[in-house]
């Protein structure tokens, strides 16, 4: 009998796709600060998600018959991510590129496990030990550094990007917590949750969009960019993280995952002008080494979550 193996399985880890996929997270603001200069942050998010579903079209059968069998609990957990992780959150994120500079939103989402980790204990019964807060607090000392050119002169429009950030980190971090849950109360499968919730957050981010009376139309010229920002970072991105992230130990992924923010800082440096003073850079080390301590003392033998096995969406 032949064995038909997929281009990712083999006998290693993959660390190195867990990296690529989250390299390409961070090539989000390339695309997306130049087209927020054209476009409410609204009309980005609806085409970004309309691109998506369109590319998923085949998978939307499967994808409604699992959610069809969820049970309540578990839908109305769907719809949150959908509507929620997935649209409002992106449509923050997007918010705060106009408002920040280009580095600052995208760094900040390395506070998502933090997030994650209370939403865990308080939704799905998992337990923070004291160590934990070792690690919590100098990562959200290092993010209030790094939100803020001059930590101790905060202008008001810092503070309302810093804030859409956050809350963004907030929202994806909920999605991972949701993502369990539905994971634990569903036979769903990544792949169809992850379906799911662009066709959920599609609506929701029409929604959005008519609410705030921006255009639905885009130019000609607009949705090439649109087409890579939605497929690259985006589909793309999460394509490549999943199967990485099942053949890789989560201690190396944790590592691996700095791929993020490294290419988001050398982008946004680079391409767009963004640049970072001091204490800046030193926020960004220590939310960087805060997260990744936390997630290399959770495959110890003493972890500070006492974290029952599930499902874990990717943030973005």
């Amino acid at each position: 009998m032949t064995v038909r193996r997929t281009w990712w399985r083999g006998s290693g880890d993959l660390s190195w796709l867990v990296a690529l996929g989250a390299a390409l997270w961070g090539t989000d603001a390339l695309l997306r600060a130049p087209l927020a200069d054209a476009l409410p942050a609204a009309s980005i998010v609806f085409w970004e998600h309309l691109i998506i579903v369109v590319v998923l079209v085949p998978w939307l059968p499967r994808a409604w018959r699992a959610f069809r069998t969820m049970p309540v609990r578990a839908r109305f957990a769907m719809a949150v991510i959908g509507a929620g992780s997935s649209a409002l959150a992106t449509v923050l994120f997007t918010e705060a590129l106009t408002l920040g500079d280009p580095i600052t939103p995208l760094v900040l989402q390395k506070i998502q496990p933090l997030v994650a980790a209370l939403g865990a204990a308080w939704l799905l019964g998992e337990r923070l030990r004291r160590g934990y807060w070792a690690y919590a607090v100098p990562a959200l000392v290092g993010a209030w550094l790094l939100a803020f050119a001059d930590p101790f002169a905060v202008h008001v429009q810092a503070v309302v990007a810093a804030l859409l950030a956050a809350a963004a980190a907030v929202l994806w971090a909920a999605g991972t917590v949701l993502g369990r849950f539905v994971g634990a109360a569903s036979d769903a499968t990544p792949w169809e949750i992850t379906v799911l919730r662009f066709a959920i957050g599609l609506p929701a981010a029409l929604l959005v969009l008519l609410v705030g009376g921006g255009p639905v139309a885009v130019t000609t010229a607009q949705l090439p960019p649109l087409v890579a920002l939605a497929l690259v970072p985006g589909l793309l991105g999460l394509a490549l993280y999943y199967p990485g992230l099942r053949r890789t130990p989560a201690a190396r992924a944790t590592l691996a995952e700095l791929a993020f923010p490294l290419t988001a800082t050398v982008l946004g440096v680079t391409l767009l002008g963004g640049t970072l003073t001091a204490t800046q850079m030193v926020g960004l080390v220590v939310v960087a080494a805060s997260v990744t301590a936390l997630g290399l003392r959770e495959r110890s033998r003493r972890p500070v979550v006492a974290a029952e096995a599930g499902l874990s969406l990717p943030g973005r």
